[in-house]
C-alpha cells in the first residue's frame, strides 16, 4: 500500500543556481536552497522513495501529461534565462510504474491524461532545481506532472490532483509531492536594474501574497479556494496555479484544515512573490 508522505509548495527560481556561482550574486538565494535541503531531508527521514513533482514549467495546451521516464540524465541550459541556468547536468531514477498509474486513476475520473517514456522528453527547470539540492545524491526517484496548463480548468487540476493521491495510494511507494511555483508572478519589465532582481514588480501582488501565506498559515482553505481563480488571474499566477489546484485536490481542496509549515519566508525575485512551505499531510 503506497503513502503520501509529504506535500509542499517550492519555489524554483533560477537565481538558486546563479547564487551559487562565484560573483556579486554568489549566495543571494541560500535561504531559499536551505529550505530545499530541510524538505529533502524530511524526505528521507520519512523514508520517501519518489518525489513528484508538479511543474509549472512544464508548458500543454491540452490534457495532462506524467513524464514516467525510468531515467533521467542530461545537461540543461534554460531557454528562457540561459544567463543564469547553463550547462547544469542532472542524472535522477524515474517511476515508470507509478508514472503509469497517475495516468491511470486520472482518467478513470475522467480527467484525460497521458503518461509518457520518452528518453528525448526532457524535464524542465520546475523539476532540476528543486530536485538539485533536495535530491543531489539521487536517492529518489522522480515523476514530474506537467502543471502549465494554458487551456484548462482548474477545477479538472483539483480532480488531478485527486486522482494523483488514488494512484499514490494504490501504490507501493511512499511519495512526496512538491507543488513547483510562485505565488504572484509578474516580471519585472525589461529594461529594469538589475537590483530589481530581489524585488517584486507591484507592491500590490506582494500585499496580496502575504495575504495568501497568512491564510494558509491560519490553515483557512476554504477561504484560500474561493479566491485562487481570481488570484492566479489577478496576480499572474505561474502557470496558471495549476500546481496549486493539483496540491490542494491531493489533500482535500477546502476541506483540508491544516496550517501550512513556513521552511523559507515569503521573498521576491525578478518581480514575483515565492515561498517555499510543507503542507501537513492529513490522517
Amino acid at each position: 500500500m503506497g503513502k503520501l508522505a509529504l506535500a509542499a509548495k517550492v519555489t524554483h527560481v533560477p537565481s538558486m543556481y546563479l547564487s551559487e556561482l562565484p560573483g556579486k550574486h554568489h549566495g543571494c538565494r541560500e535561504a531559499a536552497i536551505e529550505g530545499h535541503r530541510i524538505i529533502g531531508q524530511r524526505c528521507r527521514d520519512l523514508e520517501v522513495d519518489t518525489i513528484v513533482v508538479l511543474d509549472v514549467h512544464w508548458l500543454v495546451n491540452g490534457g495532462y501529461h506524467v513524464n514516467a521516464n525510468g531515467r533521467f540524465k542530461g545537461r540543461y541550459t534554460s531557454n528562457e534565462l540561459p544567463h543564469f541556468i547553463k550547462d547544469m547536468d542532472y542524472a535522477y531514477r524515474g517511476n515508470s510504474e507509478l508514472g503509469r498509474r497517475i495516468a491511470e486513476s486520472a482518467n478513470a475520473a475522467g480527467v484525460g491524461t497521458r503518461s509518457h517514456e520518452i528518453d528525448s522528453l526532457e524535464l524542465e527547470y520546475g523539476t532540476l532545481v528543486p530536485m538539485r539540492y533536495m535530491n543531489g545524491d539521487g536517492r529518489f526517484s522522480v515523476v514530474s506532472v506537467a502543471a502549465w496548463c494554458a487551456w484548462h480548468a482548474l477545477d479538472d487540476s483539483r480532480r488531478f490532483g485527486a486522482a494523483l493521491r488514488q494512484a499514490i495510494e494504490a501504490s507501493d511507494s511512499r511519495v512526496a509531492v512538491l507543488a513547483s511555483g510562485s505565488l504572484s508572478h509578474r516580471f519585472n519589465d525589461n529594461g529594469s536594474p538589475e537590483a530589481a532582481m530581489h524585488q517584486i514588480s507591484r507592491e500590490f501582488y506582494r500585499q496580496v501574497d502575504l495575504r495568501v501565506v497568512e491564510l494558509w498559515r491560519q490553515g483557512d482553505w476554504k477561504t484560500f479556494c474561493a479566491m485562487l481563480p481570481e488570484y492566479a488571474e489577478r496576480c499572474v499566477g505561474e502557470g496558471g496555479m495549476h500546481d496549486t489546484a493539483m496540491l490542494l485536490g491531493l489533500l482535500g481542496w477546502e476541506g483540508y484544515d491544516k496550517p501550512v509549515e513556513v521552511v523559507t519566508d515569503y521573498f521576491t525575485s525578478s518581480g514575483t512573490g515565492q515561498i517555499n512551505a510543507i503542507f501537513p499531510v492529513p490522517d
